[in-house]
C-alpha cells in the first residue's frame, strides 16, 4: 500500500513539474508579447498606415483595365448565320479533360495586380496576429480578436469570388456596362477595407497590449477560484 502511494506521488509530482513548466512558459511569452511583440507590431502597423500604397489621392489609382472588348453589333438578319462565327472569333470551346471551358482571347483575364500586391502586403500581418492570440489563450480576449482577425482573411477571398463571378459575366454579356463599372466598384471596396483592415490590427494590438498587461498577475498565479473572472 505504502509502495504504492510512494509511486502515485512520484507521478503526481512529475505533473506538477510540467504544469510549473507549462505556466512558466505561458508567463515568458505573456511577458514578451507585452514588453516586445506587441509594442513594436503596433508601430509598424501604424507607419505602414502611412506608406503611400494606403494613401492614395484618387482611388481611380488602382482601378484595373478589364481588357475585354465589345463585340461589333450584328444585324437581325445576319445573327442566324453570322452569331455562332461572330463568337468564335471572340473566344472557342475546348475540351479540357471532358469539361468544356471558354478560351478567352489573349489568355487568362487578370486580377486588379494592385489590390492583390497590397493584399499581399496584409495577409502575413493578419496571420502573425491569429498565430500571436494562438500562443496565449489565458486572456479570453485574445480568443475573441483572434476570431474577428479570420473573418478578415474569409473577407478577401470573398472579394476574390465576388470578382471573378463579375468578369464571367462581363465575358458573357460584354455589351453590359454595368458589368464593368461593379468591378470597379467592388474593386475601391477592397482597398478601402483593406486600409480598415490595416487599421483594426493594430488598434488590436493596442487593447491586447493593456489587456495583458492587466492580466499579467493573474496569467503568472491562475486560480481555480479566477479561472472564469479572466478577462
Amino acid at each position: 500500500m505504502l509502495k504504492k502511494m510512494n509511486s502515485l506521488l512520484k507521478v503526481d509530482n512529475e505533473l506538477k513539474t510540467k504544469v510549473d513548466a507549462f505556466r512558466e512558459r505561458i508567463t515568458g511569452e505573456a511577458e514578451e508579447l507585452v514588453a516586445s511583440f506587441f509594442p513594436k507590431k503596433l508601430l509598424e502597423l501604424d507607419h505602414f498606415l502611412k506608406d503611400p500604397i494606403l494613401n492614395i489621392c484618387e482611388l481611380k489609382e488602382i482601378h484595373s483595365e478589364i481588357n475585354l472588348t465589345v463585340p461589333d453589333p450584328i444585324l437581325l438578319s445576319d445573327i442566324h448565320d453570322g452569331l455562332e462565327a461572330q463568337n468564335a472569333k471572340k473566344r472557342k470551346l475546348e475540351d479540357v479533360a471532358g469539361t468544356k471551358v471558354f478560351v478567352m482571347p489573349g489568355g487568362m483575364m487578370k486580377s486588379n495586380t494592385k489590390l492583390v500586391d497590397l493584399i499581399e502586403k496584409v495577409k502575413p500581418e493578419i496571420r502573425t496576429l491569429i498565430e500571436k492570440c494562438n500562443t496565449e489563450e489565458t486572456v479570453a480576449e485574445l480568443r475573441t480578436v483572434e476570431g474577428e482577425a479570420a473573418s478578415y482573411l474569409d473577407q478577401i477571398s470573398r472579394y476574390y469570388i465576388t470578382r471573378a463571378k463579375l468578369v464571367s459575366k462581363i465575358a458573357k454579356y460584354p455589351h453590359v456596362e454595368d458589368y464593368r463599372r461593379t468591378v470597379t466598384e467592388i474593386d475601391e471596396k477592397e482597398y478601402i477595407s483593406l486600409k480598415i483592415i490595416v487599421s483594426e490590427l493594430r488598434n488590436q494590438y493596442v487593447t491586447l497590449h493593456d489587456m495583458i498587461l492587466k492580466n499579467i498577475d493573474k496569467i503568472k498565479k491562475p486560480r481555480s477560484s479566477n479561472a472564469e473572472a479572466l478577462y
